[in-house]
């Protein structure tokens, strides 16, 4: 019987004893080890223990990062609105964070949410001037808006701050494009097509421009070239598709369509595209 009861004040010191250890784990020790868990991919680990953190030290300024970190682990389990209220919990606690700024504004235009977005990027933008994602996506927004005056802005301001950057000389070539400018447009693809010719966005943004002026060898080059690059995204069919029944090539526009089918293109679109050529 003593025995026994050794036993049991044993082990009931044992528990306590890990009790007390992790009790007596502090701030850093739970971010650490939540940041450890983000690098092998532990997702809900990760968030409980930045979220025990945040438990110890709830006026901690820090703790705006850490709501940073869970936004970004919500958005990759698909908890959308969750990632937005803690991006807006890590935005009030560090209205100067340009980072949770970014991640915000950026979940909220992937939802279509142009204004709440655009207000972000421009508040990045008043923090610094430069800021080349802050210029991208509030330009995109100005075209999406129609506001292309504001939208050449943003773009020539950010092709002036990284005159190579491809993204923003793709977007200034469409905005030319849209905006009655189709010599500038053209060549500036032409340009960023020598600059990257391993991009099959450019060959398919430059065949769509060349579809529109009727240059059907260049066009038809530029979509195969883009397909062969990237031959699984059913939007480079579905745009030679139109190209082709543009030209009068019906079987080769049909095959187009049910490659982009096969690869995962919006089945509703592709019939509604094969009904309305059955009539014309």
């Amino acid at each position: 019987m003593k025995h026994k009861l050794r036993f049991v004040a044993l082990m009931i010191g044992l528990v306590l004893s890990g009790t007390m250890l992790v009790r007596a784990q502090s701030y850093q020790d739970y971010v650490r080890q939540a940041l450890d868990a983000l690098a092998v991919d532990s997702l809900e680990r990760a968030e409980i223990l930045f979220r025990e953190a945040m438990r110890l030290k709830p006026a901690e300024k820090a703790n705006a990062l850490l709501f940073d970190h869970i936004g970004q682990i919500q958005e990759r389990q698909g908890r959308y609105e969750d990632a937005l209220a803690s991006y807006t919990l890590g935005v009030n606690l560090s209205p100067h964070t340009l980072g949770i700024l970014l991640h915000r504004g950026m979940l909220l235009l992937r939802q279509g949410q142009l204004d709440r977005a655009l207000s972000d990027f421009s508040s990045m933008i008043d923090l610094n001037p430069d800021h080349q994602r802050a210029l991208l996506f509030r330009a995109y927004i100005y075209v999406e808006k129609r506001l292309y005056k504001e939208a050449r802005r943003d773009y020539e301001h950010l092709v002036k701050v990284n005159p190579m950057h491809e993204d923003g000389l793709l977007g200034l070539a469409l905005l030319n494009d849209k905006d009655n400018r189709p010599r500038e447009a053209m060549d500036m693809m032409n340009r960023l097509v020598s600059m990257n010719p391993e991009r099959a966005d450019f060959y398919a943004v430059r065949a769509g421009m060349e579809h529109q002026r009727r240059l059907y060898e260049q066009a038809e080059y530029d979509f195969e070239r883009a397909i062969s690059l990237d031959p699984k995204n059913p939007e480079y069919y579905i745009s030679r598709a139109m190209f082709y029944k543009d030209f009068k090539k019906k079987a080769k526009a049909e095959a187009d369509l049910k490659s982009a089918l096969a690869l995962g293109a919006d089945p509703e679109l592709v019939a509604g595209l094969l009904h309305q050529w059955s009539r014309e």
